[in-house]
């Protein structure tokens, strides 16, 4: 032995790190000190990028969704006038008061309080005839909401007129002055309804969307004047301007950090809704966005650490050296899928407990791939691997109650196999099942991942298609009609026809929306079959198929 390595060896005997425990010691408080403090310092940095993403996506997500929402209800608003402008009692009334005078006033102030009982929003109602004279009103004043001569004229050749947001204040809530035009049968300008409408349902959206833990959402006009926000609405507030504004909408859709009036940093994003002359701004705190970094690990905790791993290296060596080898190799076999290992038993302390531990995960990993493929079975279709009927009209209840409250659309199509009785006495069962696979194939491939496809029964499939138009639908119904029809299924071709229904114009029920696009589809089979059909305007009822009760 060399003078160097003798030196060592005699510092190691001083510091007693000649054993196998010593050296596990320090080995492992080494392997859990440095990746610990390292993994530490680049999860803190990355934990703060990901937030930041996160938040940065969730500000444009609501943003975009404030303004959408806030379109619509514009929308919603401008359609409920125009259908009770275009009443017959308005035009024949109103002509008649243009023409007389008399009763026809009070029947148009009767008719516009109804409509006001229906209309949730509108706190005032006020017809005026081609010159801009009053000829009804409803009850509630109209303070603040009225346009000059100058501005009605404009609705002659328009079809409608917006005002700007003002806090009426013998209500004591923001409102907005909304007009359309009433015209003849012939379509001349006969005058004018115009509403006064209040905000709260703007109000709403705002505190529904607004970010959780301190963040915001408000609206504001095109030159930065706040007209609403979550959780505050004042005279006050309307005559406050945003100091940020102009650099929002400069880079509309796209996060900016700015401060707040009362001196808080915060990120925000703001989006225009051209239709109100309106953007949609949704913040939060900037601390929020960049946090705190929940991946840090404190200097008390690493002493911890060291301190635990070193216990356990010191006892590595006298106790569970050769049983852990022995779990370590079970655990080899059960990370390679075989969960038929058998695991030791009668281990004491912290290995028996870890083998404990370990053999009540394998049985538990057993049971559940078990019962996932229960699962699997219960919505699967066995032949094809679709959905089962059952699966997809649950399915299918859920989305018409989505789509009903989210007023939006979406579609079926009902897929049935052209003569495959025939197809089925000429290729046996065993081609009929080897063709109704390659179907259900093609329309797994046709169609998207967020769409549901189901096998309806027998030869017949039902596709889901979630928000999307009837004409879409019909498209890709096209679509999978030729592809089933260029397909060679075997030793023969097969040919499909495909009847496309539309939530909510061809029924408001799974049932009816069913029974639309079977209609469609029997009316695709009277056609000559191979070929797509629409459904009609009023739902049939759903009929009786082979094997149902």
């Amino acid at each position: 032995m060399s003078v160097w390595e003798e030196t060592v060896a005699r510092r190691l005997r001083t510091l007693h790190l000649d054993s196998i425990r010593s050296q596990i010691l320090v080995f492992a408080v080494l392997a859990t000190l440095v990746p610990t403090v390292t993994t530490t310092i680049v999860a803190y940095r990355q934990n703060r990028l990901l937030r930041s993403d996160r938040v940065t996506q969730d500000l444009r997500r609501a943003d975009a969704e404030a303004a959408w929402e806030l379109d619509q209800w514009l929308a919603d608003r401008q359609q409920d006038l125009r259908v009770a402008a275009g009443g017959l009692a308005v035009s024949v009334n109103l002509a008649r008061i243009q023409a007389s005078g008399g009763p026809a006033s009070a029947r148009l102030r009767d008719y516009l309080n109804v409509v006001r009982e229906r209309c949730a929003d509108c706190d005032a109602l006020l017809i005026s005839d081609a010159g801009g004279h009053w000829a009804a009103t409803s009850g509630g004043r109209m303070s603040g909401a009225q346009f000059s001569l100058d501005r009605l004229n404009g609705l002659r050749m328009g079809d409608a007129l917006l005002g700007d947001a003002f806090w009426d204040a013998s209500a004591g809530k923001a409102a907005i002055a909304l007009a359309v035009p009433i015209r003849q049968a012939d379509g001349r300008y006969q005058g004018a309804l115009t509403a006064k409408i209040n905000l709260r349902s703007v109000g709403d959206i705002l505190q529904r969307l607004a970010p959780a833990d301190g963040g915001d959402a408000f609206v504001m006009t095109d030159q930065g004047r706040l007209v609403l926000r979550s959780r505050v609405s004042s005279a006050d507030l309307m005559r406050t301007k945003l100091a940020a504004a102009a650099a929002l909408l400069e880079t509309e859709g796209a996060v900016a950090a700015y401060q707040r009036a009362d001196g808080q940093e915060v990120l925000g994003t703001a989006r225009r809704v051209p239709a109100l002359r309106w953007a949609a701004v949704v913040e939060v705190p900037r601390a929020e966005a960049s946090g705190d970094g929940s991946g840090t690990v404190t200097p008390l905790l690493l002493v911890v650490l060291v301190v635990g791993m070193g216990l356990v290296a010191y006892g590595l060596g006298l106790l569970i050296v050769r049983p852990l080898g022995i779990l370590t190799r079970a655990a080899a076999k059960v990370a390679a899928g075989d969960l038929t290992v058998e695991l030791p038993t009668g281990a004491g302390g912290e290995v028996g407990y870890l083998t404990q531990v370990f053999k009540n995960l394998v049985t538990r990993v057993r049971e559940r791939e078990g019962q996932g493929e229960l699962e699997r079975l219960s919505v699967t279709d066995a032949l094809t691997g679709l959905y089962n009927r059952r699966h997809l009209m649950g399915t299918l209840a859920n989305e018409v109650q989505r789509s009903r409250r989210t007023r939006r659309t979406f579609a079926v199509l009902l897929v049935d196999v052209d003569h495959f009785k025939q197809y089925n006495d000429a290729h046996g069962h065993l081609g009929g099942d080897a063709a109704l696979v390659k179907l259900a194939e093609i329309l797994r491939k046709t169609t998207r991942g967020v769409d549901s496809v189901a096998r309806y029964g027998g030869e017949e499939f039902l596709v889901m298609l979630l928000e999307t138009t009837l004409s879409t639908a019909a498209t890709v119904a096209e679509r999978i009609r030729a592809r089933a029809a260029a397909e060679a299924f075997g030793a023969g071709r097969l040919s499909v026809s495909i009847g496309a229904a539309e939530y909510p114009a061809h029924g408001d029920s799974p049932e009816e929306l069913i029974a639309s696009a079977d209609a469609a589809m029997y009316q695709a089979k009277r056609d000559g079959r191979d070929r797509v059909a629409v459904a009609g305007d009023k739902p049939e009822k759903p009929r009786r198929r082979k094997g149902e009760p």
